[in-house]
């Protein structure tokens, strides 16, 4: 099975969450949109607006790393914006 580094988002809150799974993606989005504490506990509106596949968890984990350095909301905005258009 796949691994992914996924982002999320929720208009509700106006936020973006990276992460990295093994599970099916459509479950971790549930587990985000439950009543938990935690970040994605705040919302419960979370959708998915990006994915890449990974072979294991290790790289999943490491790009999400990456992607969190950034530290900022436009490369990640661009980050999604390129992938809807991979002809780009």
């Amino acid at each position: 099975m796949p691994c992914f580094t996924y982002i999320i988002y929720s208009a509700s809150i106006d936020k973006f969450y990276i992460g990295a799974t093994c599970d099916l993606i459509q479950e971790r989005l549930r587990k985000h949109n439950s009543n938990h504490s935690g970040f994605t506990g705040k919302a419960n509106d979370w959708s998915i607006v990006y994915k890449e596949a990974f072979a294991d968890y290790s790289h999943a984990l490491k790009r999400e790393k990456d992607i969190k350095k950034w530290k900022s909301r436009k490369k990640i905005e661009k980050l999604i914006a390129d992938s809807e258009h991979p002809d780009l």
